[in-house]
């Protein structure tokens, strides 16, 4: 496959990774508490980072963290995003994915 073919598909030395991201809040909290959780996780743990989040929830979030721009996440964003989240009382439970591909 041509090189220009590989990046417009994203494959070989183009291709790019994220992870999935599930993690639950404590159903108690009131709803201004889990909006500012909300804000904090998007700020500190993806945008910090230099990561972008697609998805949503209420009491239990899911979605799909990548890098912000081209490039792919690596090991290293995981393991930020899994210390914040661990270090966070409200969140109940969480999961991280391993790195999959981004565009498939």
């Amino acid at each position: 496959m041509k090189k220009r073919l590989r990046k417009k598909l994203h494959r070989g030395e183009f291709q790019e990774f994220g992870f999935n991201i599930q993690f639950n809040i404590k159903p108690e909290l009131t709803d201004a508490t889990k909006n500012n959780l909300i804000d904090r996780f998007l700020t500190e743990a993806i945008e910090a980072n230099g990561l972008q989040f697609g998805g949503g929830g209420l009491d239990i979030w899911e979605g799909f963290a990548c890098l912000d721009g081209r490039g792919t996440a690596t090991d290293q964003h995981r393991e930020l995003v899994r210390s914040w989240l661990n270090a966070t009382p409200e969140i109940t439970e969480f999961h991280i994915s391993e790195l999959v591909d981004a565009w498939v």
